[in-house]
């Protein structure tokens, strides 16, 4: 597997050092040749309306830009909410913010990847961005490889495992051995089971997606690491004992001045948790790609081939690095996710 990776990644990096308009001929300053790495690195770790791919350049010397097209759905109004209009279109319309679309009686306009209608309406945005639509392609490959691992049990029994399965079957038993029982317990951690082997195959999945070239960044996006984290502490509150809400609100044991101070100290650590996982993913996966991207761009900058063949072979080991942040970091996640459950869970030992 790291073998067809390094292939992939020298294929790529060849191609920074021939020809490095090839995937960044947008990302110029002002169109002068200048090469601008703080413009290309948001370029490529924000999210968009259309799925980048690559840009080339014709016979005549015309730039021209590959991406696929999603949809762009938008739900506009001015003064109340239930007087609006749904308009949906394709974000090829904008022409990559060239031109403004009209539908019916709104103007919209992208201006650096935010869409506004030009007669002050407010704008409802339910776009399929190329985060979200990375994000359903996790999500059937999830369902691809959990109905094939599936139909494998219901087939083989309790046989030898083959394909999928045989690679699968030891991640979800390390889920469960590993994680959901030592965290949860062995009388309780069935009912969350479930939770946690999505919540790690999800984020893995996106992970690995991410560090595709022209790839989405989506677990670099706060707003799907917070989503992942709101549900941590949904499962964790609901799921919470008598105990360990007495333990919050009236902290035993804690003389009766100080328990007034320990309260609030209890009660905003329900939020820190989940807010500390929702930035852990984030950063993480965001400092990668940033670190990634930054030495690529030392070839740019410089311009020579020798920082090609220095920065080269750094680059290629710092992707492969990344491949393991992926699963170490879908790995803590669901680990505090288990812990944090877990202590919900706990009973009154005394």
């Amino acid at each position: 597997m790291s073998r067809k990776y390094l292939i992939i990644n020298f294929v790529f990096l060849v191609s920074f050092l021939t020809n490095p308009t090839i995937l960044f001929a947008d990302d110029n300053a002002e169109g002068d040749g200048s090469f601008n790495p703080t413009d290309m690195i948001v370029h490529h770790i924000k999210d968009d309306y259309g799925w980048h791919l690559y840009d080339y350049e014709d016979d005549n010397g015309e730039e021209h830009s590959v991406s696929i097209s999603l949809p762009i759905i938008l739900y506009t109004y001015e003064g109340s909410l239930g007087n609006g209009t749904l308009d949906i279109f394709m974000s090829n319309d904008f022409h990559h913010g060239e031109e403004d679309v009209q539908k019916g009686e709104n103007t919209y306009r992208l201006d650096h990847g935010h869409i506004t209608e030009l007669g002050g309406k407010k704008i409802l945005d339910f776009s399929i961005t190329k985060n979200v639509a990375s994000m359903m392609l996790s999500v059937l490959i999830l369902f691809l490889v959990f109905f094939s691992i599936a139909g494998a049990y219901k087939k083989r029994g309790a046989k030898e495992p083959k394909g999928l399965q045989s690679f699968f079957e030891p991640i979800i038993l390390f889920i469960r051995d590993d994680i959901a029982i030592p965290n949860i317990g062995e009388k309780k951690y069935e009912k969350f089971l479930p939770y946690l082997i999505t919540l790690f195959f999800f984020i893995w999945f996106n992970n690995l997606l991410g560090l595709i070239p022209t790839g989405a960044n989506t677990s670099g996006n706060i707003a799907f690491t917070m989503t992942l984290a709101v549900f941590t502490l949904l499962i964790t509150n609901i799921s919470g004992t008598k105990h360990y809400w007495s333990h919050l609100f009236w902290t035993p044991g804690v003389p009766l001045p100080l328990r007034i101070i320990v309260l609030p100290v209890e009660l905003l650590g329900i939020i820190t948790k989940p807010f500390a996982l929702m930035i852990r993913l984030f950063a993480n996966i965001t400092a990668g790609h940033i670190i990634v991207l930054s030495l690529i761009s030392f070839i740019f900058v410089f311009q020579q081939l020798f920082v090609g063949v220095v920065v080269g072979p750094v680059v290629i080991a710092m992707t492969l690095f990344e491949f393991f942040v992926a699963i170490f970091q879908a790995y803590i996640f669901t680990l505090l996710s288990a812990l944090f459950i877990g202590l919900a869970l706990e009973d009154d030992h005394h």
